[in-house]
């Protein structure tokens, strides 16, 4: 009786341990990793009943076409998964997120055009991940950040057009890289792809074979070939202006600032504006031609050529003006923070505090020598003049210029 209840004991010590679908031929390999190994089986979907300890699973060269959020919560502990050479075209959001073990993850040769990304941040110890020959047109920016261990990243054979700048920033273990056989359109947005991996130690697998397909002139030419002087980062310089000759502040004063940008190819601008009050971004010109402004923001006027002005500047608007320059190689700004300040002397007040200010039709423009610690940029006080018999209606509430007449003028001036 005892040897048979010692039998009875270890088979249900041992019975999950061995659990395997019979489609599956399963076996503990010499460091005791559970292997099942259910490879050219002509499945259709992950099988069921697998034992909770398989750490070595291999589906490869079925007829899977679908994976889910259950397909392996029956193997939590799994470390390495082969699903290569299947027809797998759906993958649910979630079907990877808890496989914290998974160490290594074949994708390749399959239909998938969309994939949850997402998924990838639970698995910090991925180690390699085959997604080669399938249909991905694109991938986030940051689908690979939380993968602080791999080691090998395949993406040859897809479909990218693009990948965006810092794709595989983050990545301190990566040795290897494929990327070649894809339809790449050499743009300056993969520009930085070319400086990347001209100072990177990764090995990048026929790197001679990753070819522009577009533009025309570069159709054919590795994507490590773009031209230079195709892509230029941009430049920004800005300027300012108080403008409206012999006015005072209560006629209204007009505040001009004036973003100048060059780069290839050409950048846009935009506009951040920081006030005490609020916080506006302006993501190009809002004034047309014939002076109508096209969006509701019209306190703060933007004009095509990259000049903005704002009437009846107060002390409501101080703050700081940023100017970004944006194109495919990169962004760069620069900022000013405007101040307003009366005087019924502002050359005199101006000069006894700087020396080297300039004195402009009663109003100055001060740019002050040190940079703001903060970032906040060039420090810009106006100074305008009040006369004495004015201070009181100053204290006030001031005026509105006529705006139809002050955009009519700006578009002559600003626009043509």
């Amino acid at each position: 009786m005892r040897p048979l209840l010692c039998c009875l004991g270890l088979a249900t010590l041992l019975g999950p341990c061995l659990a395997c679908p019979s489609a599956c031929s399963c076996s503990t390999k010499k460091n005791g990793r559970l292997l099942a190994e259910c490879a050219y089986k002509d499945l259709q979907e992950v099988p069921e009943g697998l034992s909770s300890n398989v750490t070595i699973l291999t589906l490869s060269a079925n007829r899977i076409s679908w994976l889910g959020q259950s397909s392996f919560a029956e193997v939590p502990e799994v470390q390495s998964l082969w699903l290569g050479y299947n027809q797998i075209g759906v993958v649910e959001p979630g079907t990877f997120a808890l496989l914290v073990h998974l160490k290594n993850l074949d994708l390749s040769h399959n239909k998938i055009a969309d994939f949850p990304w997402q998924d990838l941040r639970n698995l910090s110890g991925l180690q390699i991940l085959k997604m080669n020959n399938n249909r991905l047109a694109g991938l986030p920016w940051d689908a690979f950040r939380s993968l602080k261990d791999l080691r090998s990243l395949w993406l040859n054979d897809n479909e990218l057009t693009t990948l965006a700048e810092g794709t595989f920033d983050n990545l301190p273990s990566l040795s290897q890289l494929q990327i070649f056989n894809n339809p790449f359109n050499c743009s300056c947005k993969v520009f930085w792809l070319k400086k990347w991996t001209e100072n990177t130690s990764v090995s990048i697998t026929k790197g001679g074979s990753t070819l522009c397909v577009a533009p025309g002139r570069l159709k054919g030419r590795a994507v490590t070939d773009i031209p230079d002087h195709h892509c230029v980062a941009p430049s920004v310089q800005l300027t300012y202006l108080s403008n409206l000759d012999n006015t005072v502040m209560y006629d209204g004063l007009t505040l001009t600032l004036h973003c100048s940008v060059a780069g290839s190819p050409p950048p846009e601008i935009r506009w951040k504006i920081q006030t005490s009050s609020r916080r506006v971004e302006i993501n190009g010109p809002n004034v047309a031609r014939d002076g109508n402004v096209k969006q509701s923001q019209d306190r703060f006027l933007v004009f095509k050529n990259g000049t903005m002005a704002i009437p009846n500047f107060s002390k409501e608007d101080e703050g700081i003006y940023t100017c970004l320059a944006v194109n495919d190689v990169g962004t760069r700004d620069v900022s000013v923070n405007v101040a307003l300040a009366g005087s019924e002397n502002p050359a005199e007040d101006l000069l006894r505090d700087d020396p080297q200010a300039s004195h402009l039709g009663g109003r100055s423009c001060y740019k002050g020598d040190e940079m703001d610690p903060s970032g906040a940029g060039e420090k810009l006080v106006i100074v305008y003049h009040m006369p004495r018999e004015s201070k009181s209606r100053a204290g006030g509430a001031v005026p509105q210029v006529h705006l139809g007449t002050l955009l009519l003028a700006l578009g002559i001036m600003l626009c043509c």
